[in-house]
């Protein structure tokens, strides 16, 4: 497995150990409802203007090109990646023909990864590329935005590029690290700013267009962490952002190998200071939201930890003084991406790493 790539999952185990289940909840818990599927790995998802539920798919590769992966084996690269809009009347991909990466049978895509709306309702969307930035010179056209922070018209379906994240990893390489960008979330701040943390690039940037790009935090290895190889430096791998109070950002992170079970730590990012651990004791986090009673919800991918081969993924709710419950356990597997609606509603995205199989919880009480 590479040090950074945040969907390193064995699915030939998984698929072999886990049946695709339909979520279910006890009488007195949360009410869990299967609200989209036949999903093509399913990621980031937000509640949009008029309280609209916009998720991206990953999509499942292509034929475009074909290459050795950075885990072995091939990838196979495609338009496939979407954004699809969920409402009570159905769902429908508004948005197509972005870049997307997978397995030859369009497992563990790579693509398009979260989506926020700004308040005045344009969508800004992360296009996973999971390597080193100068791989794109070698790929077709219709790939090279791989890597971007694009803005998309869900009414339209035109989408354009903002702001190059893995061109910038390139030339700043902020962790000192291999250049590596794999821009995985996206969150909207105040006076509209626009936040993307780059789980390859172990960093958090606050983006402008025409390259006005700032660095607010950098997330750095964690030195000596016990592997089957031998003590290695784990990864921080921030895959997740999410606003928090005063103009500070909360950050979860997945780890990089070797993905100890409980070594994922949220941290708290306010700008011009170092950050500062929040809450931990997580495993392998893939999304965080901020609660309607402004605690803290925490998404596992994978509970038991990526190596274990074991994709049931877990929701954690963390009060304000700090005490950690599970919501939800049954029924996730592999989940991929967290919003929180105006009414409370909490929305999940299930079989992230799976092609036309992938769905949309909604969990409510």
């Amino acid at each position: 497995m590479t040090r950074r790539r945040p969907f390193a999952i064995s699915l030939l185990t998984a698929v072999m150990t886990l049946a695709l289940l339909v979520p279910s909840a006890a009488a007195s818990g949360p009410q869990v409802k299967v609200i989209a599927s036949g999903l093509d790995n399913p990621r980031g998802l937000t509640v949009g203007p008029s309280g609209v539920v916009y998720v991206t798919e990953a999509g499942s590769g292509g034929t475009l090109v074909c290459m050795p992966g950075p885990e072995g084996g091939d990838v196979c690269g495609g338009k496939s990646g979407a954004i699809t809009k969920i409402t009570s009347h159905g769902q429908r991909r508004v948005v197509r023909g972005l870049p997307s990466f997978a397995a030859p049978d369009g497992s563990s895509a790579i693509g398009p990864s979260d989506i926020a709306f700004s308040n005045h309702g344009k969508a800004f969307v992360t296009l996973g590329l999971g390597a080193d930035p100068a791989v794109r010179a070698g790929l077709p056209k219709g790939l090279k935005s791989a890597g971007w922070l694009i803005r998309a018209n869900v009414h339209s379906g035109h989408w354009a590029r903002y702001v190059d994240i893995a061109g910038f990893e390139a030339k700043k390489n902020p962790d000192g690290v291999v250049p590596d960008s794999n821009p995985n979330s996206v969150a909207i701040g105040r006076h509209g700013r626009v936040v993307v943390a780059d789980a390859g690039g172990n960093d958090l940037l606050s983006v402008r267009k025409h390259h006005r790009t700032k660095v607010l935090a950098v997330f750095p290895a964690t030195p000596g962490v016990p592997s089957p190889f031998g003590p290695v430096d784990m990864q921080a791998v921030p895959t997740s952002v999410a606003r928090g109070p005063h103009g500070s950002w909360y950050v979860g992170q997945l780890t990089g190998f070797p993905f100890p079970v409980g070594g994922a730590k949220v941290f708290k990012v306010v700008p011009g200071k170092a950050p500062k651990v929040v809450a931990e004791g997580f495993t392998n986090i893939i999304d965080i939201a901020v609660a309607k009673d402004g605690s803290l919800l925490v998404l596992e991918i994978a509970r038991n930890g990526l190596l274990s081969g074991d994709l049931a993924g877990r929701l954690v709710k963390v009060k304000k003084d700090g005490t950690q419950k599970e919501i939800v356990v049954d029924g996730l597997v592999a989940p991929g991406g967290l919003a929180v609606g105006r009414n409370g509603a909490i929305y999940i995205s299930n079989y992230s790493v799976f092609p036309d199989m992938g769905q949309v919880l909604k969990v409510t009480w």
